[in-house]
């Protein structure tokens, strides 16, 4: 019993679950300001357009900032995996997604057809360009740490885990290739990738949390 309360009240310990809390964070964070704005913008279609699309028009800053901030969020957690699990891929991984994230915030993506308001679509930027280059170097960062996880959950004993890794893996990577092809029909499977992906790291956080 002391040692329980011991190890809880220790610093490092704190400081690792504090780091941890925001892979919990994160995703209902992101999700939550995302769609309020879709849903009170005019001109936005959830079945159409991208939620990156929110960076474009007047309030365009606050998807920008949605972003970056969730990319900040998801770096303190790669760093809260780090010292939960020690030195590896994963948290390397898991950092590299927040900072493509945080990068995708701060290059604007480009304007879609009917979004803002009226728009045509078809406009390539250079910071447009760089913000899928930006998320996609992310996103990639992903779904690879899902599966380097997949292969410690399997050989630790986790099946359940190791299959859970896996398939949100390939399906983010999925979602993520279907998205970059521009169709409209794409948007919906991707953004059920985003929720998986993120129910994946809220699951991981607190499984990580329990163990440290």
């Amino acid at each position: 019993m002391t040692s329980t309360l011991t190890r809880q009240c220790d610093p490092a310990t704190a400081t690792t679950r504090s780091l941890l809390g925001w892979g919990v964070v994160a995703g209902p964070w992101y999700v939550a300001v995302s769609l309020a704005q879709a849903l009170t913008r005019d001109g936005f279609d959830l079945t159409r357009h991208p939620w990156s699309a929110l960076e474009n028009g007047p309030w365009g800053w606050i998807q920008s900032a949605n972003l970056v901030l969730t990319g900040a969020m998801l770096v303190a957690f790669g760093a809260g995996v780090r010292r939960a699990l020690g030195p590896g891929w994963a948290p390397r991984l898991l950092a590299l997604y927040g900072l493509g994230l945080a990068g995708a915030g701060i290059l604007t993506a480009d304007p879609v057809a009917g979004f803002p308001a009226g728009s045509p679509g078809g406009e390539v930027s250079w910071h447009g360009t760089l913000h899928l280059a930006s998320g996609g170097v992310g996103f990639l960062a992903m779904a690879a740490a899902c599966l380097v996880l997949a292969r410690r959950f399997a050989a630790t004993g986790s099946p359940g885990w190791a299959l859970f890794s896996r398939v949100t893996g390939v399906a983010f990577v999925t979602a993520f290739a279907g998205i970059t092809t521009g169709s409209p029909a794409a948007t919906l499977p991707f953004v059920a990738g985003v929720a998986l992906s993120f129910g994946w790291l809220a699951g991981l956080a607190v499984r990580l949390y329990k163990t440290v």
